[in-house]
């Protein structure tokens, strides 16, 4: 078995309606029908795959996030079609936005809940 795409991907959140301000206001993803699943979430589109949010029920562990920006953290990376218009995006939005290597086109931010979000250019 080889898989042939990401399907979706997914991240354990605290405040959902924190959340989906960060993934849709800042982030600009696109809501989508999601089944009730006994759990809170939301669901978005992300080119051709989804992200999924789901708020972890008390007491259960999901593991822990970084306590600041870190690249070589477990992270989903999305692509972007321009670097600079999306840093200064995020920066007028007030994200803090962590540049290791502009000429990469990489960049990284956290969300609400401390999960580690790439964003790169595509032609990088």
């Amino acid at each position: 078995m080889i898989p042939t795409r990401i399907h979706h991907i997914s991240f354990s959140v605290s405040d959902l309606d924190r959340s989906r301000r960060f993934y849709e206001g800042v982030l600009g993803l696109e809501p989508i029908a999601r089944p009730e699943m006994g759990l809170a979430g939301a669901w978005y589109r992300a080119g051709d795959s989804e992200v999924h949010l789901i708020v972890a029920p008390d007491g259960v562990d999901v593991g822990s996030t970084p306590e600041k920006i870190n690249p070589l953290a477990n992270h989903q990376a999305f692509g972007i079609d321009d670097y600079q218009q999306t840093l200064d995006a995020l920066k007028s939005k007030g994200v803090e936005v962590l540049e290791t290597n502009p000429g990469l086109g990489q960049m990284w931010v956290g969300d609400p809940d401390g999960n580690v979000i790439e964003l790169i250019a595509r032609d990088a």
